[in-house]
């Protein structure tokens, strides 16, 4: 019985022991534990601005012009004037054939002309000596007649020859061959000594490099913005290449249909390229103003949350609580959200969203980087 005592007052002396420790641990700890503070979070105060919205594709590189040079007759190439990758100007020579023979053609009808002019010649001095003796009565009517057919005759003749030698001329300019536009002309697939023909390979291509296309296409409900905002379907248009700044151009060409399948219609763009920074078959990334939105109400992207039902920001109230505000976003661009359901001047946060709930207290980060408040990163809008 003395033993049972002594063992329960034993354990006795364990558990109070053990409250003591807890106790004193428990008050020592709990004058360290803070209160919930106060969240850091860095705002921004909408405003109201007209934006450009923009639609965005990607696009290729295309020549405005581009010509294929044959021959006008088959022919064997004499001379190579240019070489392979060379700028020309339109008009510069490019290749002469071996003109010899439409030369002795050219010379030929030129002498049947000659000999024409002096038959002619010689008829019309008959005539008026035969028109001199009739006014005398010294031939009758039929020699003068006569006489004129003859000089009639002759001078249909000095017609053929004179078209003959004009054919003849322009067969012997065909041998010489010439850009028909400036540009930069590709491979060379002929060389001196082989035979040049209209119906076989081109001798070479002339591309136009500037000014240059790019073509692109984009979805079709686009269509509407840019004929409503650009009557003149001349709405302007950029492209991006990789480590350059970016090129601006104008929009020249719509497609006259869309394409059923895919939802897309083809548009084109013309840009400058004295600098040749855009070449044919390229890859580009394409933006075009489809629209302006007027008056839009302007936050930064990232201040747009979205929940499990509605997208929403929190703005900052007097008392620096937090409420929502359900909002809709119309576009995004450049950072900037335009969005309906709330006025401009109002303060939203940007940074710091994911530690809020609504009327959480909070205070602006005061020149401090935007990680010293603990929030590296917010949410995306999208």
């Amino acid at each position: 019985m003395q033993q049972t005592k002594k063992y329960l007052l034993i354990g006795a002396a364990i558990v109070v022991l053990g409250a003591g420790a807890y106790f004193g641990l428990r008050g020592k700890t709990e004058p360290d534990k803070k209160p919930a503070s106060v969240q850091i979070v860095k705002t921004a105060v909408a405003e109201q601005k007209t934006i450009a919205i923009k639609a965005y594709a990607n696009g290729y590189v295309t020549a405005i012009n581009t010509v294929d040079v044959r021959p006008k007759v088959q022919n064997i190439v004499r001379t190579i004037h240019v070489k392979e990758g060379q700028f020309v100007k339109a008009g510069q020579l490019l290749f002469t054939l071996d003109e010899r023979s439409d030369q002795s053609n050219v010379a030929k009808a030129r002498a049947q002309l000659a000999a024409g002019q002096s038959d002619l010649a010689d008829a019309e001095l008959t005539l008026k000596r035969n028109q001199d003796l009739l006014a005398k009565n010294f031939v009758s009517q039929a020699v003068v007649d006569t006489a004129r057919n003859k000089v009639e005759s002759l001078r249909n003749t000095m017609k053929a020859n004179q078209a003959i030698t004009e054919s003849s001329t322009i067969a012997l300019s065909d041998n010489r061959i010439v850009a028909s536009i400036s540009g930069r002309i590709g491979i060379i697939s002929v060389h001196p000594g082989s035979l040049a023909q209209p119906s076989g390979d081109a001798m070479v291509t002339i591309t136009q490099l500037d000014p240059i296309a790019v073509s692109f296409t984009l979805p079709e409900r686009e269509l509407a913005n840019i004929t409503t905002t650009y009557p003149q379907a001349n709405a302007p248009v950029t492209v991006q290449l990789p480590g350059q700044p970016e090129l601006t151009g104008k929009l020249i060409f719509i497609d006259n249909a869309a394409d059923t399948q895919s939802g897309t219609i083809r548009m084109k763009a013309q840009f400058d390229n004295a600098a040749q920074k855009l070449w044919p078959g390229s890859f580009v990334n394409v933006s075009l103003v489809a629209r302006n939105v007027s008056n839009a109400v302007l936050v930064p992207a990232q201040a747009v949350v979205n929940g499990p039902v509605y997208k929403f920001i929190y703005v900052v109230e007097p008392d620096n609580t937090v409420r929502e505000q359900k909002v809709e976003v119309l576009a995004i661009e450049q950072g900037q959200a335009a969005v309906t359901g709330m006025a401009a001047g109002a303060r939203v946060v940007v940074e710091g969203t994911q530690n809020l709930r609504l009327g959480s207290k909070v205070s602006e980060v005061k020149n401090a980087p935007a990680a010293a408040a603990g929030n590296k990163s917010g949410p995306s809008a999208f």
